[in-house]
This record gives structure tokens, C-alpha cells and sequence, in this order.
């Protein structure tokens, strides 16, 4: 179906944080599938793994236990807060099973009225009807309707107004720690703990969605690590399975209580080939100094970007984001920009307000942050002067 507005370029191979086109071309790829290959293109180790595993075993259905999927589920409870996982093909279903289990809860522990949840402004979540009910986009809900009920929408970052919207009806909270697609908008440490104590106050469900900034993106495992809070409910995907399809929801031992055999499931999600390739990413993610390493990297982009718009005042408004999640708000049209970005040799993805998104992969260092910021340079010449 013609629902893709694509680039005219084919890729035929990657290597570290390169792309080579069909025609010879080469570029710096700061999308990196939308923050998907968090460890750049054909990263040997995971080439491994994933070679080993497909030469043993690719799938057998969620009938059967999987080894991978336990050994994967057991070391993401061992670095997180959750007790339990759920392992799907995609963000999106990673959403759906913490919405699901944030009804569920209310409804086992004797408040089935209890089934609404709290959402915010250019939130997004997925494509799933119940994904844009949430997010409520005027783009990504056109010509949809009817849209599920069941979700009342804030202004992202404004405790006042979610505490206005807390009725008896509440179950949950949602909520990026960092918009992706709204614009690398942040929330404030004092916002997502303010959510966490309204949650607590009124007993609620906190259901955070690291899609995007989660798994290392922000220079810690999970971005809501920097506030020093816990969620009940956590959905990830993107990275965690450094370009293969996964996702997986993580949820405590409480939160999860009502997921009990026959409410939900998934025929290919945590499945041998998958597992195998999200162990190998957080062998190398888990390794001692890589997110040290992110964080370096990072406050050295953010100090050459913040260079780049001293140079570039008309072009480059404002530096968003955290870690290797970052926007620059443009004073050009997004799409343009992107376009000349790409005719350059520089891969970047469009967000929300006017943003252009760099999520590079995470292992990359100071020379490709250089490559990156003369392009950005170049580009900035060619439209403004």
C-alpha cells in the first residue's frame, strides 16, 4: 500500500554507522531505522549470534517454553524494576500489553471502573487503533474513527493538569519520559517524579513508554533512570533488539497480576531468532564502560551542535533531547531540510515542531560526530548563507 513517503534510494549494505547505496553512494547514517540499530549496521557479534542461532532453530510458537526468551527475560528483571516481561515483534505491541495490563490490574484487584488512562499532547505510540486513540495526532487519527475510548489527554510536562484530570475513573498514567516523534521534547526530572508521587497518591499505574529513548539512548539502560524513579509498566522495543523485530513490556509482579495464561499472546514474539539477537545487544550494552562511553559522546555532540547553532542562528533554533536522542528545531521546513541533509551524505529522521531528529548508533565517536556536524554546516551555507 502506497502509505510510505520514501526516500528514492535503495540500500544494499551497511557497516558500522554507514549505509551504501545501489549507486555507489555513501552516507552517515544518524536515523539509524528510527533509533532501531543502536549498535550500527552488521555489527559483528550480533551477526554471530544470530548466525548461530539460525543455524539450530528459528521458531516454534509460545506453546513450547523458548531458552532465549527465559534468559532474556531473566537478565531484563535483573537490571530493571520489573519482575516479569512480555516479549512481542514491536513497539506498538510492547504499548498494547501495558494498556491491556493497566485495565487488567484495576480489574482484578476488585476496580473495574478503574479503566482510563492518562495520556499526553503530541504523544506518540504506535499505529495500532488503540495506539493513536491514546496519542490522539490529528495526523494520526484522520478518516480513523471511531476512536477507542478510554483515554483523557494533557498537556505533556503540566502536573497541574494531570492532577486536574485524575477522576475515579483513573487507572494510569502514560507517558515518553522523552517525546520521539512530538519533537525530542523532555520531561523535566520534577515532572516524571511529580507523576510518580500522583500515581502513588492515587494509586495509579505509572506506564512508561521508552520506545525510542530507551535501551541506552539517553546514556543510561532506561531514560527514566535519570529522575531516580521506578514505572509499574514499561514498553520497549526499537534497540532492544539492535534491528531485528522486538519489543517486550516489563511490569512488576503487581502491575502484571491480572496477565494470567490465556489474556494475551503473541505466535512469533520472543521467539529463538529474536531472543538470540536481544541477548547479544545487551551482552555489549551491559558491558563495562559502554554507557559511560554514550555519555561522553553525547556531551560532545551536544557541545559541537551548540557551536553549530551559534554559527547558524537562523537555521538552527534550539538543541533538544538527551544522550544520542537529539533534535535541532529548524528555522526551515523540517522535510526540506531532511531532504538537503540526505543529498549531503547524512541520513536524519523528521519529528513534530519543526524538529529534525539525530539518533546515531550508539557506538559511534567523535569522527562521525565531526562528519556529521560539517554536514550540517554545509547544509546550513546552502539554505540560509
Amino acid at each position: 500500500m502506497p502509505t510510505y513517503a520514501r526516500a528514492d534510494i535503495v540500500f544494499e549494505r551497511g557497516q558500522g554507522p554507514y549505509l551504501y547505496a545501489t549507486d555507489g553512494r555513501r552516507f552517515l547514517d544518524f536515523a539509524a531505522g528510527v533509533a532501531v540499530n543502536a549498535l550500527g549496521h552488521a555489527h559483528p557479534y550480533l551477526v554471530e549470534k544470530l548466525t548461530e542461532q539460525a543455524n539450530k532453530l528459528w521458531h516454534t510458537s509460545n506453546l513450547f517454553r523458548v531458552a532465549g526468551q527465559e534468559s532474556l527475560g531473566k537478565r531484563l528483571t535483573e537490571v530493571t524494576f520489573a519482575d516479569t516481561v512480555f516479549f512481542t515483534n514491536s513497539g506498538a505491541e510492547a504499548w498494547e500489553c501495558g494498556a491491556k495490563a493497566v485495565r487488567k490490574y484495576h480489574y482484578e484487584s476488585g476496580n473495574p471502573q478503574k479503566n482510563r488512562i492518562i495520556t499526553f499532547e503530541q504523544a506518540f505510540h504506535g499505529r495500532t487503533l488503540g495506539a493513536i486513540s491514546a496519542a490522539k495526532q490529528e495526523k494520526l487519527i484522520h478518516g480513523f474513527d471511531p476512536l477507542l475510548d478510554g483515554f483523557d489527554q494533557v498537556p505533556f510536562g503540566d502536573l497541574d493538569a494531570v492532577r486536574a484530570a485524575i477522576t475515579p475513573a483513573t487507572g494510569g498514567i502514560c507517558v515518553e519520559p522523552i517525546q520521539g516523534e512530538g519533537g525530542i521534547r523532555a520531561g523535566s526530572v520534577e515532572f516524571l517524579r511529580g507523576l510518580r508521587a500522583l500515581c502513588d497518591e492515587h494509586g495509579l499505574l505509572l506506564f512508561l513508554d521508552e520506545i525510542q529513548c530507551g535501551m541506552g539512548r539517553t546514556g543510561k539502560l532506561f531514560a527514566h533512570e535519570w529522575a531516580g524513579i521506578t514505572p509499574d509498566v514499561m514498553c520497549v522495543a526499537k534497540g532492544i533488539g539492535g534491528g531485528f523485530p522486538l519489543g517486550a513490556c516489563l511490569a512488576t509482579e503487581r502491575a502484571a497480576s491480572g496477565m494470567t495464561a490465556g489474556t494475551h499472546g503473541s505466535t512469533y514474539g520472543g521467539n529463538p531468532l529474536a531472543t538470540a539477537v536481544g541477548n547479544a545487544v545487551l551482552d555489549v550494552m551491559l558491558a563495562p564502560g559502554f554507557l559511560d562511553t554514550v555519555q561522553k559522546t553525547s556531551a560532545y555532540a551536544r557541545g559541537r551542535l551548540e557551536e553549530l547553532i551559534a554559527k547558524h542562528p537562523a537555521m538552527f533554533l534550539e538543541l533538544r533531547g538527551q544522550g544520542l536522542m537529539l533534535g535541532l528545531k529548524l528555522g526551515q521546513p523540517v522535510g526540506e531540510v531532511v531532504a538537503k541533509l540526505r543529498a549531503n551524505g547524512l541520513l536524519s529522521v523528521p519529528a513534530g515542531d519543526n524538529v529534525v531528529r539525530l539518533l546515531p548508533p550508539l557506538n559511534i565517536g567523535e569522527a562521525e560526530v565531526n562528519e556529521a556536524v560539517a554536514i550540517l554546516d554545509r547544509t546550513a551555507q546552502e539554505c540560509v548563507g
